[in-house]
């Protein structure tokens, strides 16, 4: 759990702002054909956030500049003292895979040889003195003044972003918290083992199992138990619907009688005459065969067991004839 908090974590540091206006060229060697129009408000869609830094990436920056990418890089290589890490640095494989996960834009990033570079504000800034273009001096003010548009917003909405960050805080500490509720119940819930053994006066743990079972069907529940009573009916009601339950019994008329004034308010439970008696007791849910060591009404009162078998529910049904 603490791997999940330290992702979401992550992912709401990683990408900030991932708005996209158009696909960029998968091929970094050339840049685009064509002359290249932006607004400052394109250019502000273009600006993510990694590291705690609001920065642009690499190939964004040279089809703005209508160089290659790699020229970029090459001139800022050739100039690297005024490229500190925090003006420019390499993103990680695992911040590329993020970037491309949540940015449409930057897709073709997941086709490229080489990690990208990302820019900060102050790396944009000595670009211009690097690309030696009157282009790149312009489209360099744009840019800049875009990170200053940016900043401006969240400065003048810190308030609203921190309620918002607050607000996914809480959120992951409670989903925590349910997660941890449902591992401490499934801890303590009875559990579909191959064989489950009940000793004397678990009558309640009996009653839980089996009627985890019963909960379980998808399609269909038979039981087969000389001996039944409406604790049965009322066991058979916690199965979900559409699923058809049948018992095979002995005839009691006073069994019979409550299964009459049940079947008139509740989904119908079938019941079929046993043609002799049978020794042991069996609960077929759907295709799974479990063999009882006591009447459903009594598991619990004295040392019994519930054993999945490996024998069809057809094989058991074949031989009640």
């Amino acid at each position: 759990m603490a791997e999940k908090k330290k992702k979401n974590d992550e992912n709401i540091e990683l990408v900030a702002n991932c708005d996209h206006i158009e696909k960029v060229d998968a091929n970094c060697n050339h840049p685009e054909k064509g002359e290249i129009t932006l607004s400052q408000h394109d250019i502000e869609k273009l600006i993510i956030t990694v590291r705690g830094e609001q920065v642009l990436i690499d190939q964004d920056i040279a089809r703005l500049y209508g160089v290659t990418t790699k020229r970029l890089n090459q001139q800022a290589n050739r100039n690297s003292a005024r490229f500190p890490s925090n003006f420019r640095f390499e993103l990680t494989k695992e911040e590329r895979d993020e970037v491309v996960a949540n940015c449409d834009h930057l897709q073709s990033l997941k086709f490229r040889p080489t990690l990208p570079y990302a820019f900060t504000e102050q790396g944009i800034g000595q670009l211009s003195s690097v690309v030696h273009s009157q282009e790149a001096i312009e489209r360099s003010i744009i840019i800049m003044n875009a990170f200053v548009a940016m900043r401006r917003f969240i400065v003048q909405n810190a308030g609203i972003l921190m309620r918002i960050a607050n607000l996914e805080r809480h959120q992951i500490e409670t989903d925590e918290k349910i997660d941890l509720i449902l591992d401490k119940m499934d801890e303590r819930s009875p559990k579909l083992l191959p064989e489950q053994i009940f000793g004397t006066g678990c009558v309640w743990d009996a009653w839980a199992y089996v009627s985890e079972l019963v909960r379980s069907a998808k399609k269909r529940i038979e039981l087969i138990d000389n001996f039944v009573d409406d604790r049965v009916l009322s066991l058979l009601m916690k199965r979900e619907k559409n699923v058809s339950a049948t018992i095979h019994s002995r005839f009691t008329k006073d069994f019979l009688t409550d299964l009459e004034k049940h079947n008139k308010q509740y989904d119908e439970v079938k019941f079929v005459q046993l043609p002799h008696k049978n020794h042991d007791r069996f609960l077929i849910i759907d295709d799974t065969v479990y063999l009882l060591g006591a009447s459903i009404k009594d598991m619990g009162n004295g040392l019994c067991a519930v054993t999945k078998l490996t024998v069809t529910p057809e094989t058991v049904l074949g031989l009640l004839k």
